[in-house]
């Protein structure tokens, strides 16, 4: 019974993480291409301002650079954070799953 127990657990450590949101401020350019919508313009652009400016408080920051609008934004929002750790492997899975 405990092995099904720990089974079942590992399972849902690695779903969780495979859908985890990258996170903006501290995504590599790498992690930050994975979204779909960032190419490697933008995803340069995110790490300059973060550079320049700081870590970002809000997704909707992304809005004070040139390129991120109100409807690119609202489309990669649900893809992206500005907390906890960074996973471009749950990018890439939502990536294919739209």
């Amino acid at each position: 019974m405990k092995k099904i127990f720990w089974v079942i657990a590992v399972f849902f450590a690695f779903v969780s993480i495979s859908f985890a949101a990258v996170n903006i401020n501290a995504a590599s350019k790498g992690e930050l291409e994975s979204v779909k919508g960032i190419g490697q313009v933008k995803a340069q652009a995110i790490i300059d301002y973060r550079n320049k400016n700081g870590q970002f408080k809000r997704v909707d920051d992304l809005k004070n650079i040139k390129g991120f609008g109100d409807k690119t934004v609202q489309k990669i929002r649900s893809e992206l954070t500005v907390t906890g750790q960074s996973s471009s492997h749950g990018a890439m899975a939502m990536k294919k799953a739209k």
